[in-house]
């Protein structure tokens, strides 16, 4: 039973608690992809994932032929109990990002660390790839 908020009232969340159908064909419902910022300046790319609610434990960082993947599964229980009932609602969220790295990077030396909501890795550059500086030559 899909419902029209405007014509039929809150009756049946009152009662029954959340309206799942719509839930049901609400195709996002679970479904949150991070948003990410890449950034590079002249030794490393620097990838800043934010994902408030996520510990460090639920991130999971795949390197396999210079592609980066960053991966998270995480499963909430929420329990309410009242005089009569219990009711519980479980809720499974995850994502998978993936990112092409280019050969210039040094992957032995890939960081990440978590802090405040946000998951940040860093991607050194190969001394080889590292911009040079600006070099004046002189005419013989």
């Amino acid at each position: 039973m899909l419902r029209n908020s405007r014509f039929l009232p809150g009756f049946t969340d009152d009662v029954f608690g959340k309206d799942f159908l719509s839930d049901f064909f609400d195709s996002s419902v679970n479904k949150t992809i991070p948003e990410v910022n890449v950034l590079e300046n002249k030794d490393e790319f620097k990838i800043e994932v934010a994902a408030p609610g996520l510990s460090k434990d639920d991130f999971k960082i795949d390197l396999d032929n210079n592609v980066l993947t960053i991966s998270s599964e995480k499963e909430a229980k929420n329990e309410d109990e009242g005089e009569q009932f219990v009711r519980r609602e479980f809720s499974y969220s995850s994502f998978k990002r993936s990112f092409s790295l280019p050969e210039s990077i040094d992957q032995d030396k890939i960081k990440a660390n978590h802090k405040d909501g946000i998951l940040n890795v860093v991607i050194p550059k190969r001394d080889e790839a590292k911009e040079k500086p600006k070099k004046q030559i002189k005419i013989s």
